[in-house]
């Protein structure tokens, strides 16, 4: 039960000031007549009038505010916690998988000109003096870092930036002196292997080791080169042990970053190649034993997935071999991103894009738990298939087709290739709208000279039907394109007669009922009006003694019978 309330009257004097207790009355209308009045003899910029309302229990106020007039309160600075420190306080720190992946970022577009990743720029003193020469794109990385990092911490910005400024001149000085005192040598006089084992118990070896294995590429351009001079140290490496780890880890994360490139990514797995065809090269890569299986399963898929050669075949031996498992999940994540991507797979083809994403969902789904989560690769699907059902990429998938019925079997590939609730109500609505439009009608009906005859055309219209319900759709899109097909079917055995001519020719009994079992059981046309219209007529001829007559005298026939009777209702 509440206690006792009273109103409050608060103002401030002047914008910048806080609010200030003026009155308290139990009275609500002198309350706010109290504030109003305060601004409109201009006493105050700003009034507020607060319900106060007393708790029996804990004897405490609850406070509700139910006016507040006059000029917004400002906002305030955030206070600076002393403890917050910068992200980054040491040299050591920049060395770390976050920090390289930030320098990245602030300094993609002058990393691309000189063609060297942020690893190398940590670890060649020759790239970090001409960053440093640049002094503008230095400046400007720096400020970057340093204005969201002020804003989330509250730190003056001015101070954050004198702090990244030394921090960088600091791990400048640190490099440089390394080089100068030798750490860095180069691999004409002692091999990789010899370098490895030698630095195999320093304190310093990962500094070591990566500016050895950095300045290897110091006279290397392109990306596919470079990726070649990598791999040829991976073959010298030590076989196996610490001294081998020292190299594997620093060549994967040269190869991380230089594959993190979009351009570097196109030159190594070859410039001819579209989108499509670089996402199933690399998944051929990071899952060549479920890429195999699904060639061996289906040996068509070889058509779509391009072969790996060069330097990119031979880091796909050291991705089987499970030595790169970072750079593995990093080019898998790669894959979902561009899958997440607005960029098509294949501008030209969308049929063609459809099928090598098909063969992407089913290499990854293989392979979900050991790169990807299964639930990150059905997300990233997901937002695929938003781009397939829009108005432009489903005019240019039925572009070629030559009649309706083709749109429509084309139309129902893609709903069973779309994933994702609303995408396939999407799917289902194009499909739909291609069923019940008067076009498809009319071609079905329509008897053109040498033409498909009735029968073909409801055998037609069966299949285009049990692809319908093989394409997953929601229940209520899946029985309304069904009932549509069912209905075009109807019109097709209706101006035919086909059922009638069925009953009447002069063949043999179990040879007519053959026939409009097939009907009723949907093999050989749609279920709907049509199908019910056979089951009748069979059920008629099933009752006919002559008929009963001529079934008993062959069993073989009662036989083959049976399995249609079961399709079409007709027997348990």
């Amino acid at each position: 039960m509440a206690g006792p309330i009273h109103y409050e009257v608060y103002v401030r004097k002047t914008a910048p000031a806080s609010w200030t207790l003026l009155i308290a009355t139990e009275n609500r209308k002198q309350a706010i007549e109290t504030a109003e009045d305060q601004l409109r003899d201009r006493l105050a910029v700003a009034s507020r009038v607060t319900k106060e309302t007393l708790d029996p229990e804990t004897m405490e106020f609850a406070s509700l505010t139910i006016l507040t007039l006059g000029a917004p309160e400002p906002k305030r600075k955030k206070p600076v916690d002393q403890a917050v420190r910068p992200a980054c306080s040491g040299p050591a720190e920049l060395y770390s998988p976050h920090a390289r992946a930030l320098i990245g970022r602030v300094l993609e577009e002058w990393l691309k000109r000189e063609g060297v990743t942020a690893f190398e720029l940590l670890h060649r003193p020759d790239v970090a003096e001409r960053l440093e020469a640049a002094g503008v794109e230095l400046q400007h990385a720096i400020q970057k870092v340093a204005v969201p990092e002020s804003q989330a911490t509250g730190q003056e910005v001015h101070a954050v930036v004198r702090h990244y400024q030394k921090l960088t001149e600091q791990a400048m000085v640190r490099l440089r002196k390394a080089g100068r005192d030798g750490l860095f040598p180069t691999l004409a006089d002692r091999s990789i292997a010899d370098q490895a084992h030698r630095l195999a118990g320093a304190s310093d070896r990962a500094l070591r080791m990566g500016g050895i294995v950095a300045g290897a590429l110091s006279d290397v351009r392109g990306a596919r080169t470079r990726l070649g001079v990598l791999m040829d140290l991976m073959d010298g490496a030590p076989a196996d042990g610490p001294p081998r780890a020292l190299v594997v880890v620093a060549v994967e994360q040269i190869v991380a970053e230089m594959l993190g490139v979009r351009a570097n990514l196109s030159e190594v797995l070859g410039p001819s190649l579209d989108q499509g065809a670089n996402l199933a090269a690399i998944v051929r890569m990071v899952a060549p034993d479920e890429m195999e299986a699904l060639l061996r399963m289906d040996p068509r898929l070889a058509l779509l997935t391009p072969d790996v050669e060069g330097p990119a075949a031979r880091l796909g031996v050291h991705l089987a071999a499970g030595e790169f498992p970072l750079l593995a999940a990093s080019l898998a994540r790669l894959v979902t991103r561009e899958l997440t991507s607005p960029r098509r797979l294949r501008p030209i083809d969308p049929v063609g894009e459809i099928d090598i994403l098909r063969l992407l969902a089913m290499a990854l789904t293989a392979s979900a738990g050991r790169l990807l989560t299964l639930e990150e690769v059905q997300a990233a699907f997901v937002e695929r298939s938003k781009s397939l059902v829009t108005a432009d990429f489903v005019g240019a998938y039925v572009n070629p087709c030559p009649t309706v019925l083709a749109e429509a079997e084309q139309l129902t590939r893609l709903c069973e290739n779309v994933t994702g609730g609303a995408n396939k109500r999407a799917a289902a609505r194009w499909l739909g709208a291609c069923i019940t439009s008067l076009r498809f009608e009319t071609e079905m009906r329509q008897a053109a000279p040498g033409g498909p005859t009735p029968s073909q055309k409801l055998a037609v219209l069966a299949r285009l039907q049990r692809s319908v319900h093989a394409a997953h759709l929601a229940e209520h899109d899946q029985a309304q394109i069904a009932e549509a097909i069912g209905a075009v079917g109807a019109h097709v055995e209706a101006d035919a007669n086909l059922i009638a001519q069925i009953v009447r020719a002069p063949v043999a009994a179990p040879q007519k009922v053959t026939a409009l079992l097939k009907l009723a059981a949907g093999d050989a046309g749609p279920s709907g009006p049509s199908a019910d219209r056979a089951r009748a007529e069979a059920i008629k001829l099933l009752r006919a003694p002559d008929v009963r007559t001529a079934l008993s005298a062959s069993p073989e026939n009662v036989a083959a019978l049976r399995g249609l009777m079961q399709a079409a209702g007709l027997a348990a």
